[in-house]
């Protein structure tokens, strides 16, 4: 049971919690391949994990292009010989409600939160059969699990990987690892770097400075849920702040 020696691939790891998540496994002794699409951001989190004795590499990362997803896995195979676990975590969440009719913000969560995993399960699932195993982890959310204004086409994406994910498990026989972990109200910059509406966004900031926990507590999950011995599997976590409804 451990994350030792492990080859993560991880998506929107320039921040948050791809971010935590990166440095969190690395000081378990995992070796992480980073993606995103700010390079700038992914040098950080690799010069800090190698500043503590930890390996990492890293590449530029737009989920939305499917080759960038397959160049992320080739790299972690080019540099460590194989990926163990892909983290499907880039997730974008520019909110509002319908009648705002923000239908290019709409267009962008389909194209990020959903097909963006769905090109990290594409661009994986060979380099898993070849291996003989893998593990693929969705990061979801609970606004899947509670559906509230403003969040309807957001939680409809996610609730859409949520669908996939359950396939995925089902079709994945013994050798293929399924995982989603939903978090709740994390603390990140998620409001600032991707809300358009600016009222839903100070709604977001208000409601994170009276309930957001730390984006540890989800690499702490993605952790458990990678260290469980071959034959086991976490199919699915929820990660949420105590006092949240």
């Amino acid at each position: 049971m451990t994350v030792h020696g492990k080859v993560v691939a991880i998506t929107g790891a320039g921040r948050g919690i791809g971010r935590a998540t990166a440095l969190h496994l690395a000081a378990r002794g995992a070796r992480v391949v980073l993606g995103a699409r700010s390079e700038t951001e992914l040098l950080d989190v690799a010069q800090e994990i190698e500043r503590a004795g930890g390996e990492a590499a890293l590449r530029s990362t737009d989920v939305t292009r499917r080759t960038d997803l397959e160049s992320l896995i080739r790299l972690g195979r080019d540099r460590f010989g194989r990926v163990d676990v892909i983290v499907n975590n880039a997730g974008i969440g520019p909110i509002s409600r319908f009648d705002a009719l923000r239908v290019e913000d709409w267009d962008a969560m389909i194209d990020v939160n959903l097909r963006g995993a769905l090109y990290g399960i594409a661009a994986a699932l060979p380099v898993f059969a070849q291996q003989g195993k893998g593990h693929v982890i969705n990061v979801i959310s609970t606004a899947g699990l509670k559906i509230v204004p403003t969040m309807g086409v957001y939680a409809a994406t996610k609730n859409a990987l949520r669908t996939a994910t359950e396939a995925l498990r089902q079709e994945a026989g013994a050798k293929l690892r399924v995982t989603e972990v939903s978090p709740g109200f994390i603390d990140t910059s998620f409001a600032d770097s991707s809300i358009t509406d600016p009222d839903v966004k100070a709604m977001i900031n208000r409601q994170k400075e009276r309930l957001a926990i730390s984006p540890n507590a989800i690499a702490r999950a993605i952790a458990f849920a990678i260290e469980q011995p071959e034959d086991v599997e976490i199919g699915s976590v929820v990660v949420r702040p105590t006092a949240q409804d």
